[in-house]
């Protein structure tokens, strides 16, 4: 498996840029990934569907949840995660919560 140093801290990833180890994550490597997917700065808004996939993910068996999931439970609107998170944000936010890749994403 492949290291990557994210913020200072080498962390597990896999061959598309998972880390591999939540355990490993922090809210610096958090910002530093967000930087990486495009996005400058994580808000408020972008910490509540974090906080909510890294803690749904251990009630789903260690799967990420799918962006029905996390609309359903965050109250985020789709239009609103797309523009969180732009070009595919179920995608995008696991990566940056240092979550596996969601089950049916390309």
């Amino acid at each position: 498996m492949a290291t990557k140093v994210i913020a200072g801290k080498e962390v597990q990833i896999n061959d598309e840029g998972f880390m591999t180890d939540p355990a490993e994550w922090n809210k610096e490597i958090a910002a530093a990934i967000a930087v990486e997917e495009g996005i400058s700065a994580l808000t408020d808004a972008h910490w509540k569907v974090i906080d909510f996939c890294r803690t749904t993910t251990a009630g789903l068996g260690g799967k990420s949840p799918t962006l029905r999931q996390i609309t359903a439970g965050t109250g985020v609107s789709t239009k609103e995660l797309f523009s969180l998170f732009p070009k595919g944000p179920a995608k995008k936010v696991a990566k940056i919560a240092g979550l596996g890749k969601p089950e049916g994403c390309v």
